[in-house]
């Protein structure tokens, strides 16, 4: 269980409409949640006003960081995000792989990542009442 945090990150937000990285930043809006994209070269996304990376955020540690992104770029977040103390970590499907996996494990983040299953656009809302 991931707890409930004041501040959302969602990295893998694009100007595509169609991508999941940018529904999933909407469900946030759409729940008046305080969300930052990361984004390494837009500077707005959605009218939010993104940082650079998760080191750019104001409160890295008070912020759920969702990660919708191959991979490879995955582990780099997650490596970030060990180094910054992020309390809580959403892999959507697709964002891990077994070296993800892996690095989860072997650096004890397994109880502060969701990963190999929920899809926040599907059970989402139960998440979050269950964390309220």
């Amino acid at each position: 269980e991931v707890p409930f945090f004041p501040h959302y990150a969602v990295v893998g937000a694009s100007k595509d409409q169609s991508k999941f990285g940018t529904k999933v930043l909407k469900w946030y809006q759409a729940r008046n949640k305080d969300v930052t994209p990361v984004h390494p070269k837009e500077d707005e996304l959605e009218s939010l006003k993104t940082v650079r990376t998760i080191a750019d955020l104001p409160a890295p540690t008070e912020t759920s960081v969702h990660i919708i992104t191959p991979p490879k770029v995955t582990l780099g977040i997650l490596e970030q995000a060990k180094a910054l103390g992020v309390p809580a970590l959403w892999l959507q499907p697709g964002a891990e792989d077994e070296t993800v996996v892996s690095y989860i494990k072997e650096n004890g983040l397994q109880d502060r990542a969701i990963y190999g299953g929920p899809c926040i656009l599907v059970e989402g809302d139960g998440v979050l009442q269950s964390l309220q």
